[in-house]
């Protein structure tokens, strides 16, 4: 009788301890609830606080003045965010899935190099990889009012990319055709001393930034210039017509899916997905 007892209050405690670890997890990879958006702005302000004091610390006259202060609280930062990247391990099911994903590494790199600095002088300046995590910006815009644009975006780059990296590669090679062409007409004696340089030139004109550097000084490269500078104009457009293209077709298909995988955290499933694309587990047990 003592032994089933004993059983049933273990299994009641491991539910108990189960369902502590779901609402844990949550809050800190859900923004469909009131903790999870709170959890997530908290989030991004220390985020940017703690990227502020690493600012200040480069400026030799506050360093000097509040050098003490500030490394206080960069190392209050520091244990906040090991602190929040431990729950993160612990509340998933897969750690070492959340940990080799791109926020997992990113999370770990925000914190080590205090740690590391501690052993070898200057790795704090490294600190500002936490700037990187303003990436997690796009979880609070998991909120319902902005998820349909932040998916749609998110759809139109992924299906432009077969697109434009094809228009890239068109647009390198006739920037070393032109390139070379100005190198045989302009020559080393106006500033085109190698192709290299003259494909840098090529480079700056047709993306109309112009640094004045290298400028043709023959009536013929001169007119080349003036086609490249134009052909500049249309060129810059394609890019932003493919994405829009894109975006006109994403916006029939957009998710409202706001589930995060309770094993490994991945997120952006399909409104009807039972299993995690990324680890085959159960979104909801």
């Amino acid at each position: 009788m003592n032994k089933n007892t004993s059983k049933d209050d273990n299994l009641e405690a491991d539910d108990h301890w189960s369902s502590f670890r779901k609402k844990a997890h949550e809050i800190i990879f859900e923004a469909d609830t009131f903790w999870g958006k709170f959890f997530d702005v908290v989030l991004l302000i220390a985020i940017l606080l703690s990227i502020v004091v690493v600012m200040l610390e480069t400026v030799s006259e506050i360093k000097q003045e509040h050098g003490s202060e500030l490394y206080k609280i960069e190392w209050f930062f520091t244990i906040l965010f090991t602190i929040e990247y431990v729950a993160r391990l612990w509340s998933v099911k897969k750690p070492l899935k959340y940990a080799t994903s791109f926020f997992g590494i990113i999370d770990l790199l925000s914190i080590l190099p205090s740690y590391i600095g501690l052993f070898i002088s200057g790795a704090q300046g490294f600190l500002i990889l936490r700037s990187i995590r303003l990436l997690r910006v796009f979880r609070v815009l998991k909120m319902v009012r902005f998820l349909g644009e932040a998916s749609q975006l998110t759809g139109a780059l992924k299906a432009s990319r077969p697109k434009i990296i094809v228009f890239v590669g068109g647009v390198f090679i006739l920037v070393v055709i032109l390139g070379t062409l100005m190198y045989m007409v302009e020559g080393g004696e106006n500033g085109f001393t190698s192709i290299p340089k003259s494909i840098y030139w090529a480079v700056v004109t047709l993306t109309t930034v112009g640094y004045g550097d290298i400028a043709p000084q023959t009536p013929l490269g001169q007119g080349i210039a003036t086609l490249i500078m134009i052909l500049g104009y249309g060129i810059i457009a394609v890019p932003t017509g493919i994405v829009t293209a894109e975006m006109s077709g994403q916006a029939k298909h957009v998710s409202t899916n706001t589930d995060s995988c309770p094993s490994c955290s991945a997120e952006g499933h399909t409104d009807d997905a039972i299993h995690c694309y990324r680890c085959g587990d159960f979104l909801h047990n």
